[in-house]
């Protein structure tokens, strides 16, 4: 059975307090007898904006009324990720389940916004005390990259269509936001490390020696091929890629780039859906 099927379990720890202003931060206050279940629970609801509000239904029929919904609840409001609520609850599965049978290596985000789902991988491993790895966070900070339009022609439509320039700002959100993210929650450390630049500059020559959890978001074909390309191989086995649009095809290829890679380089293990756009596997041992 995959641990995703199967919670292993949490563990009585000392909280992490937040600190400085941000919406919805007073969610997070502890008391002695706080537990690891409660403070990670808490924390995923903060940079989801599901304290006090519902998520947006990714499955909804009606896909204009759910890009509405997605702008008023991610873009506009205090989110600082875009990933569903179950997403955060898988990613944590993860990361407790490498550092539980001590898969070696780090962690790291290829594509992160606002830095929500960084910021609560490196919030897993202070609640458990894990000071040997570091969450590594890959980003150009300055948006998407512009697609190949003869290569790619869907992403380059989708890239340059009104609702990415002007409502979605082709997620550029800057380093020093994304910083000031982590450091809000008490989480900016020697264990958080920035990669700023385009993924075809920054991950061949990044000083990563392991990963135990690649986790996938760069939205775009030539985005997902370079992360794969540079990284994939230093997944150690028994360690996680998680590819957060392997089931999107109304705007990008990244499931092709997937394929692609996967196939390439005789890559078997089965992809797992954990929902509708969001599909991991494990690398065999």
């Amino acid at each position: 059975m995959e641990p995703y099927q199967k919670y292993p379990g949490a563990f009585r720890v000392t909280p992490v307090v937040p600190v400085g202003n941000m919406a919805n931060a007073d969610a997070l206050i502890m008391d002695d007898d706080f537990v690891a279940d409660d403070y990670l629970d808490q924390l995923k609801r903060v940079l989801t904006n599901t304290v006090e509000h519902d998520e947006p239904a990714v499955d909804q029929p009606h896909q204009q009324a759910f890009v509405q919904e997605f702008i008023e609840h991610y873009i506009n409001g205090p989110a600082l990720s875009m990933l569903p609520v179950a997403r955060f609850d898988h990613l944590r599965v993860c990361v407790e389940d490498v550092v539980r049978r001590g898969v070696p290596g780090d962690l790291i985000e290829t594509g992160t916004w606002r830095g929500g789902a960084s910021i609560f991988m490196r919030a897993v491993l202070r609640q458990h005390s894990v000071t040997d790895r570091v969450v590594w966070v890959a980003d150009s900070f300055e948006g998407l990259p512009e697609p190949d339009a003869e290569k790619f022609p869907v992403e380059a439509r989708m890239h340059n269509s009104p609702v990415m320039r002007r409502r979605f700002n082709r997620f550029a959100v800057s380093l020093d936001e994304v910083r000031r993210n982590f450091a809000t929650f008490g989480l900016l450390d020697d264990s958080v490390r920035f990669l700023k630049g385009w993924f075809k500059d920054t991950l061949p020559s990044a000083p990563i020696d392991k990963l135990a959890v690649l986790r996938l978001d760069g939205d775009y074909y030539e985005s997902t091929m370079d992360s794969l390309t540079s990284l994939y191989a230093k997944v150690s086995p028994g360690g996680y890629t998680i590819v957060d649009d392997y089931g999107e095809d109304s705007w990008t290829y990244c499931r092709q780039a997937v394929d692609d890679y996967r196939r390439a380089n005789g890559i078997t293990e089965p992809i797992t859906r954990v929902d509708s756009r969001c599909y991991f596997w494990r690398r065999g041992e």
